[in-house]
């Protein structure tokens, strides 16, 4: 991907993703991820939320030959694709409770 706007906002997505499976794998409970699906584990939920995680660093440190010591756009990108997953699971969990009863 050549484009930083692109990058930084799916790793926007990602660090969205991976925070309701660190706060599932802290709780202890159980939350589905595509590796084990609604049966997936704290220590799953972990795994998912430390590959989501590691996959948004990637992404943001990609262009890392350049230095860059502030944000440009790609900010506002990041907080976008956070926003949009954040909207999405809010909005899906609501209308199919894929993770509550």
């Amino acid at each position: 991907m050549k484009n930083t706007r692109t990058r930084s906002f799916i790793a926007g997505m990602l660090m969205a993703n991976s925070a309701p499976h660190l706060a599932t794998a802290a709780a202890g409970r159980r939350h589905l991820t595509p590796l084990a699906g609604k049966q997936s584990g704290p220590a799953v939920n972990g795994i998912w939320s430390a590959m989501n995680i590691a996959g948004a660093v990637l992404l943001l440190r990609a262009d890392r030959g350049k230095l860059i010591r502030r944000w440009d756009d790609d900010l506002l990108a990041f907080g976008t694709g956070y926003l949009v997953i954040a909207a999405w699971m809010a909005g899906s969990e609501r209308m199919f409770s894929t993770n509550h009863g």
